[in-house]
């Protein structure tokens, strides 16, 4: 694999042998010394031209838990916020001898401009673009979904027949878009909810279903259930009248949370509003996954980088 820019060109088996690469590292959490000396020598730069806490510190532990050396840049108090441009940012890296790239730029395809322009011969990780994927994120999810519906049993298996129901600002996540092609390759069934404002208008090439009712929508059993935060720096104009009105219609709230499995699985990538998108009680119950998230994201990141870094690149 020579980047990880998107998990719409992932195929199943690369999917399922990144996920099962994620559970070894996963059990590195558990030992008394947890680092691995798999990429000693090389350096992972994370160049974030927007701010991520949550992202960044992930990438970065799961570098640094594979003994790499990081070097963390951010745009803000740098020479791009001067005017700097990506060639140049990229040209000064690779002069500096990065190995691997993880980047998170507000333009959709920068990743992509990034690894084909030749500018740097580095592995690039696609950290999030603008709209358009956020693939560690999505890996991170399926892995979590995996391990809770599979216990002890999870290497080597898909998500075949999950039922997912996907809940708010689709039009704006990028989170929404690297799931859907991500869960669908792995044989789930994917369930958009949102306000009509909050759905692109043409979804005929999504392979997934979309509606506007979450109530007809947890009253239909899904196996997972996965909300997504109102993203207001991306909004420009009102797309619901209010936040009380959204939390009424499209929040889980504790009467709607009340209505689902006990085994039904509640996700949400982070940050929360809490009382907005989800209510405390759902997101701190038994069935949320929002603490596991996090933890597996450092081994889905470690995962990433190390078949990305160890050894040979190949294209992918």
């Amino acid at each position: 694999m020579r980047h990880l820019l998107s998990t719409k060109g992932l195929s199943r088996g690369d999917a399922i042998r990144l996920l099962d690469i994620a559970e070894d590292m996963a059990d590195v959490a558990n030992r008394e010394v947890k680092k691995l000396p798999t990429l000693r020598g090389k350096t992972v730069v994370n160049l974030f031209f927007e701010d991520s806490t949550r992202t960044r510190i992930s990438f970065e532990a799961a570098a640094k838990r594979l003994s790499a050396d990081v070097i963390n840049f951010s745009a803000k108090g740098s020479s791009v916020s001067k005017g700097e441009s990506l060639k140049d940012t990229a040209q000064t890296l690779a002069a500096m001898g990065a190995d691997g790239v993880v980047i998170r730029h507000p333009a959709s395809g920068a990743p992509h401009v990034l690894a084909e322009s030749g500018w740097i011969d580095a592995g690039i990780i696609n950290a999030g673009d603008g709209t358009h994927e956020h693939p560690t994120q999505a890996l991170l999810d399926a892995f979590t979904i995996r391990r809770r519906l599979h216990r002890s049993a999870a290497r080597g298996k898909g998500l075949d027949g999950v039922t997912v129901t996907i809940v708010g600002d689709v039009l704006h996540s990028r989170v929404a878009r690297s799931n859907l092609w991500l869960l669908t390759t792995l044989g789930a069934h994917v369930t958009f909810i949102a306000p009509p404002t909050l759905l692109p208008m043409d979804m005929s090439a999504w392979p997934a279903e979309s509606g506007f009712d979450l109530d007809a929508a947890i009253d239909a059993g899904p196996d997972v259930v996965m909300m997504l935060r109102i993203q207001q720096e991306r909004m420009n104009a009102a797309f619901f009248p209010n936040s009380r009105e959204y939390s009424r219609r499209w929040g889980l709230d504790d009467e709607r949370f009340g209505r689902l499995a006990p085994t039904t699985i509640v996700m949400h990538p982070g940050p929360m509003n809490r009382g907005l998108e989800i209510s405390s009680a759902a997101a701190d119950s038994a069935g949320s996954t929002v603490r596991e998230q996090v933890a597996n994201g450092v081994s889905v990141r470690m995962a990433a980088l190390y078949l990305l870094l160890s050894g040979d690149r190949e294209d992918s």
